[in-house]
């Protein structure tokens, strides 16, 4: 089954909000005050019928570790104090927390300072409804009209003018709330763990939590310097960890990424453990507690097809969406699934939370573990993957990625491949939300045929570019 992903018509918004070079043409104080009051308009009339904290609407900002997320959170408090907002300000946390936050603190809107996995040149912004449920449709599409027609955005008088606030407390909020996602009295003083936090902003929240809970704490990738977040660390790089994880003996590894809304594993062995084997896992031992709702669990279109055998197996269903934890959490929310996420790592654990979130699903992990027994390794025998591999194909500046995905030569290449392969492999190729690729993916019950199609599909792709 073969299938080619389209991106939303949108002219700043990408598969997790907005993201780019940081004080590029996007990401530039003119253009992030901008942002502010469309954002702080749109939604300020949708949210018409909410009582406003003393008077005037609330946006809550967090950020990761990058240099550049002081000039845009300047920026931001500008624009939203600008259209009459209080900012209550959290600084460094993980992008679950904001969300979080969003909801306990009931402000009208969350904003997240972060590019998530990308390194530090870029940055990002991501926006949580008052249910902390990342913004899309119609608030996207309203934003982006004002971003572009700014002679529409009044200005607020002098009195109204709102202002900007330290939450003194963000951190011992979020942590006591992931700490109650476990069961009751559990702790966790037998395990010696290794923690990478990509330097990024889980870099002194995620080691206390473990720590707190009892378990030896080995921490790498908690020095951040404004410039090394997700540098050769973190849950897209998680060789550093595998590594470390066999150098002092731990019973197993937790990757993060830059703003800690992904989780990657090691077992004891330094073997990753991706997105798919953890939902896997978490499947059957829900399904076992009489806990998984739904009758199945969502994920992506990335879904290695090794997993969707093993869920059906169990006579539960698999529910595929585009990338983006966000159409994850969509999807989960329309059919009543309580457990959901990508490949990548984003994993939604929706009894506890909105987002996906690497901390939580960590500590959902080891519970898990402690109730089963055994080590972690032992889940990678619960099924076979199918040999799967992506190119990310970077395009010039200028460049319509559009074009190129639906050229005859791209649509050839892939249709060859598709019927080559029949059911024993699909085809996934669509630009990136979040950079400036086009990304290739080809699955195969043979590794063969896997390396082939991906090798003539990509070089089509470079020649169409």
């Amino acid at each position: 089954m073969g299938r080619l992903q389209t991106m939303a018509n949108t002219k700043y918004f990408g598969t997790d909000g907005i993201r780019g070079e940081a004080n590029g043409e996007i990401l530039r104080p003119a253009m992030l005050v901008r942002i502010a009051q469309a954002a702080g308009l749109v939604v300020s009339r949708k949210n018409s019928s909410r009582p406003a904290h003393a008077g005037k609407p609330t946006v809550v900002i967090g950020k990761d570790t990058r240099l550049s997320g002081y000039m845009i959170e300047s920026a931001l408090q500008a624009g939203f104090t600008s259209v009459g907002y209080t900012c209550l300000l959290l600084g460094p946390l993980p992008t679950p927390a904001v969300a979080m936050l969003t909801r306990s603190l009931r402000a009208d809107l969350g904003v997240m300072i972060t590019a998530s996995h990308n390194p530090y040149h870029d940055n990002g912004i991501k926006m949580f409804t008052p249910d902390g449920i990342k913004l899309n449709g119609g608030y996207v599409e309203e934003i982006e009209e004002l971003i572009d027609n700014p002679d529409r955005i009044p200005r607020v008088s002098p009195d109204n003018i709102g202002k900007a606030l330290r939450v003194e407390d963000a951190v011992g909020r979020y942590i006591e709330f992931v700490k109650t996602s476990l069961p009751p009295r559990m702790r966790f003083d037998d395990l010696k763990i290794v923690i990478d936090c990509a330097n990024g902003a889980a870099y002194k929240i995620a080691p206390r939590i473990f720590w707190e809970l009892g378990a030896q704490v080995i921490r790498i990738g908690t020095e951040p310097d404004g410039f090394n977040i997700n540098a050769e660390c973190g849950a897209t790089h998680p060789q550093a960890l595998a590594k470390a994880v066999v150098h002092h003996g731990a019973h197993l590894g937790i990757a993060l990424d830059g703003d800690a809304d992904r989780l990657i594993m090691v077992d004891e062995k330094g073997d990753v453990l991706d997105g798919d084997l953890i939902i896997a896992s978490m499947a059957q031992f829900l399904k076992s507690q009489g806990k998984l709702q739904g009758g199945g669990v969502v994920a992506t279109v990335m879904t290695n097809m090794g997993m969707q055998r093993f869920v059906e197996d169990m006579g539960l269903k698999l529910i595929r969406t585009p990338v983006g934890d966000h159409y994850v959490e969509k999807a989960m929310r329309e059919g009543g699934y309580n457990l959901g996420g990508e490949q990548s790592g984003h994993l939604i654990f929706r009894d506890f939370a909105t987002t996906g979130d690497g901390i939580l699903a960590a500590l959902q992990m080891l519970a898990f573990l402690k109730e089963r027994g055994g080590n972690l390794s032992d889940l990678r025998k619960l099924y076979q993957t199918w040999p799967q591999k992506m190119e990310n194909i970077r395009l010039p500046a200028g460049a319509n990625a559009a074009e190129v995905l639906e050229s005859d030569a791209v649509q050839g290449s892939i249709k060859s491949a598709e019927h080559a392969m029949g059911s024993a492999g699909r085809v996934l190729v669509r630009k990136s939300g979040t950079e400036p690729l086009i990304r290739v993916m080809v699955e195969a019950e043979s590794e063969s045929d896997m390396l082939k199609h991906l090798g003539t599909i990509s070089d089509t792709v470079r020649k169409s570019v």
